[in-house]
């Protein structure tokens, strides 16, 4: 089974939730974006959350059910 991703990315002077190349959200903070992405990623288990810097580096993820890695064997 493959886990819906959601990613927390820079958008101008703010924040913004992405999946699949659609925006989700935006938000005024980064900290309103990331909660607005865990709720999304909740509500599609399975998921992960990607939170990027504000250079666009990946900064942490989360991933909620199960997650595959590592993988079996």
């Amino acid at each position: 089974m493959t886990r819906t991703e959601y990613h927390v990315v820079p958008d101008g002077g703010g924040w913004k939730v992405e999946q699949g190349g659609t925006t989700v959200g935006t938000y005024d903070t980064k900290h309103r974006a990331v909660s607005a992405g865990r709720e999304a990623a909740h509500g599609s288990e399975p998921s992960q959350l990607v939170v990027h810097t504000a250079d666009g580096r990946i900064e942490t993820e989360y991933t909620y059910q199960d997650d595959p890695y590592p993988p079996a064997g």
